[in-house]
């Protein structure tokens, strides 16, 4: 059934998590995982008894005996690809095993936190496919809790409010080959560390005038346990419960009891949090509540980007690229404006698999997964992005074809009617005036197949005063309509075309690597390689029926490259387009080798 409107993106590019075709890989995280639940292990573990075990029983939570996965974010940035394999493996792995995951701000630093970007985390995690259901919580749910828990640790005598500035703190703590030295406050009586704390809380003390700090050891070869800071002053207003606290838990404090509160089984981090499990332990074991199991693994390193957080605020700042969502960034918010679908980032995450140690993975994989995921569902579509006008001499003036184009070669999505008329667009690297060996396109004398159209002969070629090629003379065998001919001759190459009476003109964006070495951020100035040539705008020609196509709606621009609407910029009868991914290249290859044309 013939039909001008392009296939909604909803029938086309949508898939379910652990949908078939996605990739499983066995990993030390899933032999874990099975090992305690053959052992039964958190089946006779207790949860933490108070204060969480009222509250989450109330909150209708399911029983620790299952497995509990977390995806914590700090709500202070926007999430990146690296992310995307955390929220994959925490939510992959706790439906894979039955269990369920939790969404976690860890909001425990108000100065650098926006509800903005709370809001943005969430919308990147539903879009990667993933539901928390009724499991969304915040570090700053648990203030009152924590802050409870805090003073335990005082009255246990394993924990004292210091006076000590932070530059001060920082030459006590001693180095990687001496140990550190004790806080003179470190004796403090548990009741002046009372007496004290309580008053940081009532806000009668400045910023960095006392912080609360565990009491482990000083001479300690982790640095990690040399009394690390648990709580600190911070008259600063936060974006949940506003100005009724002036104390704010560390990270280190905050995040393994909200793991064990919430009664999370698994608490899945990457290995920068290694030298801190120690920590992580020693903070639940003394006050002998739930103990969630920390494990680490190798954050993801992608060729051809950096992902920490400052330098992509660098790229932001300076004005390298446009903004967060940028699709040059890798931001989950800027890959999918480049039209990366979830499908393809969920495959890649799996196809990486889960390692102890830190590698770098190749840029051309992520693409790859996306040109897996897209071949199979994205509809094609004509567009000439470097636009050469072909006129058929010898086509009737005033007669316009019709040809009937499938949306996809395999898949029934319908199709559309596509105008043919005298004069055409074709892609300027399709003609060659003179050919190099292995040059099946157009060229002088040279027969081509117009796809779903005409045979066409090249007979003449115009110039512009430069001796650039600007228009193409040729004759088209009306018998080949449809793509053949009565005697069966054969031609080698099928170039797309756009008639250039119905074409719409519509800006093209070609974006490729943003940096042009496989580790910026190894470099002493990362933004020395930024690519000059990561964006290219152009004005192109493409087929009518792609006036109206709703903004993030895919498909593949037949033999250039998997493309996106882009969701911020397109508009009706105005689409704008961003190429995603290009197709495999073969003329290019060879045309590489020889030297250039």
């Amino acid at each position: 059934m013939s039909s001008n409107t392009p296939p909604s993106p909803s029938k086309n590019n949508a898939a379910a998590p652990n949908a078939e075709g996605e990739h499983k890989v066995s990993n030390f995280l899933r032999q874990i995982i099975e090992n305690d639940l053959d052992k039964g292990t958190y089946s006779q573990r207790r949860w933490a008894g108070t204060p969480g075990d009222a509250a989450h029983h109330a909150a209708g939570q399911p029983d620790p005996a299952k497995i509990r996965t977390r995806f914590p974010p700090e709500p202070n940035g926007y999430l990146h690809i690296g992310h995307a394999k955390s929220i994959c493996l925490n939510f992959g792995l706790g439906s894979e095993f039955g269990g369920v995951t939790n969404l976690r701000f860890d909001d425990t630093n108000p100065a650098k936190e926006e509800l903005e970007y709370v809001e943005s985390i969430m919308r990147d995690v539903k879009w990667l496919g993933f539901d928390w259901a009724d499991r969304l919580y915040y570090a700053s749910d648990y203030f009152q809790q924590l802050y409870d828990y805090a003073e335990e640790l005082i009255q246990k005598g394993k924990a004292y409010v210091d006076s000590l500035s932070a530059e001060e703190i920082r030459q006590y703590r001693g180095t990687l080959k001496e140990p550190g030295t004790n806080s003179p406050h470190r004796e403090r009586s548990v009741a002046e560390n009372l007496d004290l704390f309580r008053r940081m809380r009532a806000g009668e003390f400045p910023d960095g005038a006392f912080v609360l700090r565990a009491k482990i050891d000083m001479a300690s070869p982790n640095v990690v346990l040399r009394d690390p800071a648990l709580y600190r002053i911070k008259h600063v207003r936060h974006h949940r419960t506003g100005d009724a606290w002036c104390i704010y838990p560390m990270y280190d404090f905050a995040h393994c009891l909200s793991d064990s509160i919430e009664g999370v089984t698994h608490s899945i981090c990457t290995l920068e949090f290694e030298n801190n499990r120690p920590l992580y332990d020693w903070i639940l074991d003394e006050l002998g509540v739930f103990h969630p199991q920390q494990i680490e693994f190798a954050r993801l390193n992608l060729t051809h980007t950096v992902l920490s957080k400052r330098k992509l605020i660098q790229l932001v700042t300076q004005g390298i690229t446009t903004g967060w969502d940028d699709p040059r960034m890798p931001t989950l918010s800027g890959i999918r404006r480049r039209g990366y679908t979830p499908e393809a980032l969920r495959d890649f995450c799996e196809r990486i698999g889960v390692a102890r140690s830190d590698n770098m993975v190749e840029f051309a994989l992520l693409e790859h997964c996306l040109r897996e995921d897209q071949n199979a569902r994205a509809p094609r579509a004509m567009a000439v992005l470097r636009p050469l006008r072909v006129v058929i001499e010898n086509y009737p003036e005033t007669q316009v074809d019709g040809f009937d184009f499938p949306w996809h070669p395999e898949k029934d999505m319908g199709s559309r009617t596509v105008p043919f008329s005298k004069v055409l667009y074709i892609e300027q690297d399709d003609f060659r005036e003179e050919p190099p060996k292995g040059f099946h396109r157009l060229y002088p004398g040279n027969e081509v197949r117009l796809r779903y159209a005409y045979y066409i002969t090249c007979t003449g070629v115009l110039k512009d005063e430069a001796g650039n090629v600007i228009e193409l003379r040729c004759s088209y065998d009306p018998e080949s309509k449809g793509g053949g001919t009565p005697d069966g001759r054969k031609v080698k190459g099928t170039l797309h075309w756009v008639s250039a009476a119905h074409a719409l003109d519509a800006e093209v964006r070609l974006f490729d690597l943003l940096f042009t070495r496989p580790n910026p951020g190894a470099e002493e100035d990362f933004t020395a390689s930024i690519n000059p040539e990561s964006l290219t705008v152009l004005r192109a020609k493409l087929e009518p029926a792609l006036a109206d196509v709703a903004p993030g709606w895919r498909c593949q621009f037949e033999r250039l490259g998997y493309f996106c609407a882009d969701e911020k910029d397109t508009r009706p009868g105005a689409p704008v387009f961003n190429r995603t991914a290009t197709l495999k290249d073969t003329w290019g290859k060879i045309e590489k080798k020889q030297g250039g044309r």
